[in-house]
């Protein structure tokens, strides 16, 4: 995909004018933070821009020199080689100036719940947020549970935490949806392979800004909590059920003693589901479209399965399959599908463009 000079020269001069601005020493307040986050996301668009200015003035020059005969050869030489760099300059200035998730810079509240397959889901369920502690460690990322729910045999029924730090939710967005195991259970004495699943939702994390709540429209429950959590859970009563009475939604939280805890807690879940609802709202077709490229993200769409018997991954969405279950599930090998999934967006959305 080509850029028009025009276009390039625009975006140039816009980063020069904004430099000047940021440098003149004039800003202040909220007009400094806004010229902030504006030089932030124009920059490297402004980079990659500047690339293709000189490479294609470059090829310009170079194309000039194949009338001098003592510099044909070499002018050749060079042209070769920059016509290789030169669409690949292109193409990365492309996905610059593509539309961005104003969410892809944010924290992220991550959400595994054990599927059909009784213990076995629930141990497969622990399995993966044990691989996403281990990616977010990779990344720099710090990861806090907000609340889960153990299950006798190990594992987890039902987990959720925050994952902080840069651009965490653009990555793990692409992990929504239903995550199947195949394999032989511990419990399995006839060596018999299961299927089970658990399912993972991967939601935005809003500011008190992004989703202000109406407290008249919440129906706040007070209870004694039950299971597992020691002797407190049945002499206090700390848990707290939230029902947002405009759209139904329901968040138990009993983690903690402190009802006032528990329900900070609740709180920050229900904004987060609050936050997506929104999002996907005012997104409307555009969101549908987007979801459509590499799956709907959906919490009932199956997107991955791990297979232990031949030690592999398949992410059914783009028929990548690594033989190198091992390293995925270790954080370290999960990177390379979520890449892969990230390209294959990009590539969608500039054919889009371009069509």
């Amino acid at each position: 995909m080509q850029i028009p000079a025009e276009r390039l020269r625009q975006i140039t001069n816009r980063f020069a004018e904004l430099e000047a601005r940021m440098a003149s020493g004039q800003l202040e307040g909220e007009a400094f933070v806004q010229a902030s986050r504006d030089y932030a996301e124009l920059e490297p668009v402004a980079k990659a821009a500047r690339d293709v200015q000189a490479m294609r003035e470059e090829v310009e020059g170079l194309t000039e020199m194949l009338g001098d005969p003592e510099m044909k050869a070499m002018a050749e030489e060079e042209l070769v080689s920059l016509k290789t760099a030169l669409p690949e300059a292109e193409r990365a200035l492309a996905v610059a100036m593509l539309p961005k998730d104003e969410a892809d810079q944010r924290p992220a509240m991550l959400e595994i719940r054990a599927g059909t397959g009784g213990d076995e889901a629930a141990l497969f369920a622990g399995d993966l947020f044990r691989m996403y502690e281990r990616f977010a460690s990779e990344n720099g990322w710090r990861v806090e549970p907000v609340s889960m729910n153990a299950s006798d045999a190990g594992g987890f029924k039902e987990i959720v935490a925050n994952v902080t730090g840069q651009g965490v939710f653009a990555k793990l967005k692409w992990e929504s949806g239903v995550h199947r195991v195949q394999r032989v259970p511990v419990t399995e004495s006839g060596g018999r392979i299961h299927t089970s699943a658990a399912t993972v939702a991967v939601l935005p994390e809003p500011t008190e800004v992004d989703v202000q709540i109406n407290d008249n429209d919440l129906k706040i429950d007070i209870y004694r909590a039950s299971g597992a959590g020691g002797q407190h859970v049945n002499t206090t009563d700390s848990a707290v059920r939230i029902t947002h009475l405009p759209t139904g939604l329901v968040v138990i939280q009993q983690d903690e003693r402190s009802q006032h805890k528990n329900r900070a807690k609740a709180m920050q879940v229900l904004r987060a589901r609050l936050y997506e609802k929104m999002r996907e709202e005012a997104q409307g077709e555009e969101a549908a479209a987007r979801r459509a490229m590499v799956g709907s993200g959906d919490r009932s769409e199956r997107i991955r399965t791990y297979n232990f018997p031949q030690g592999r991954v398949t992410d059914h969405r783009i028929g990548l399959t690594l033989h190198k279950l091992d390293e995925v599930l270790a954080g370290t090998a999960l990177g390379e599908i979520v890449d892969a999934l990230t390209a294959e967006d990009e590539a969608k959305r500039l054919a889009a463009m371009e069509g």
